[in-house]
């Protein structure tokens, strides 16, 4: 790249970094300014902790909140440890074909869209959930959560096989020569040195459970009652504001979605500074 273009690429590049912030902020604005008639008619914290019952004027989304967390948070507390299994059968563990062909699988995985994984769940998981549980209809949190896993696993397992590639070769090497086996070098050498693309991996991964929209829209029951058990069904914040959405756009419980908005974004928004602080924090480790 010539002198004379370097300045104008690097303004243009500027701006486009600019542009992205604004957005960013503008969108946070924009949530904030049509949830507004809420907080100041009183009802925005009552939201966070009553029902959902419009036809009674209760607009509580403390349901979906809890939904939400418990979904995200049964996906990723299976899909973790499979995710760590399997980055490491392909990076340390496994011989010969087999990580070759796990890796270009999970790359596979990542490209299938979300709706297909929505019509595998229902002709596949839903009813062995249903046959376990011996009640309701199998769609509920269990089965959301356990299609969630499959569906952020691939996200995870590429971070952590990218995290174990930059493992220095020389502290492999003094591994080697100190007579280390491969779990022995996966425990004491590849997770210590690597563990700040493991914890982006499971942030990023998170991020994408919460704000999974379809999953949770077709697996999970969609009902609006707090859930008392794993086989209940129960709906999250994202399908709450695409079926909202659907079905009204001026009245009161409409209202009520940017309140969900608001969640959603200052959730992400931690998750994205929890990511950079880890970063930071990588980049002065000596």
């Amino acid at each position: 790249m010539s002198k004379i273009a370097e300045p104008w690429v690097r303004r243009l590049l500027g701006l486009m970094a600019a542009f992205s912030v604004a957005v960013t902020v503008l969108m946070f604005g924009f949530m904030v300014t049509l949830g507004l008639p809420l907080i100041t008619e009183g009802t925005f914290f009552n939201m966070f902790t009553g029902p959902w019952q419009p036809g009674q004027g209760a607009y509580g989304i403390a349901p979906m909140i809890v939904g939400t967390a418990v979904i995200a948070g049964l996906g990723m507390a299976v899909s973790f440890p499979v995710s760590l299994g399997c980055a490491a059968l392909i990076s340390v563990l496994g011989r010969g074909w087999l990580p070759i062909l796990l890796h270009r699988l999970v790359r596979f995985m990542t490209g299938i869209p979300t709706v297909v994984y929505g019509f595998a769940g229902i002709f596949l998981l839903v009813p062995l959930v249903r046959e376990w549980a011996g009640r309701g209809s199998g769609l509920c949190i269990l089965s959301a959560g356990l299609l969630l896993a499959v569906l952020i696993a691939p996200t995870m397992i590429l971070f952590f096989t990218d995290s174990f590639a930059t493992v220095p070769r020389s502290y492999l090497q003094a591994a080697d020569a100190l007579g280390a086996s491969p779990v022995q070098k996966l425990i004491h050498v590849f997770i210590p040195c690597a563990w700040p693309g493991l914890v982006n991996g499971v942030v990023l991964a998170m991020g994408r459970a919460v704000g999974d929209t379809l999953i949770a829209l077709m697996i999970a029951g969609n009902a609006t009652a707090m859930p008392g058990a794993l086989t209940e069904p129960a709906r999250t914040l994202t399908a709450h504001i695409a079926l909202v959405v659907a079905a009204d756009f001026d009245s009161l419980e409409f209202r009520t979605l940017f309140a969900c908005g608001i969640i959603l974004y200052l959730c992400t928004t931690l998750m994205v500074v929890l990511t950079r602080g880890i970063g930071a924090l990588r980049e002065r480790r000596p």
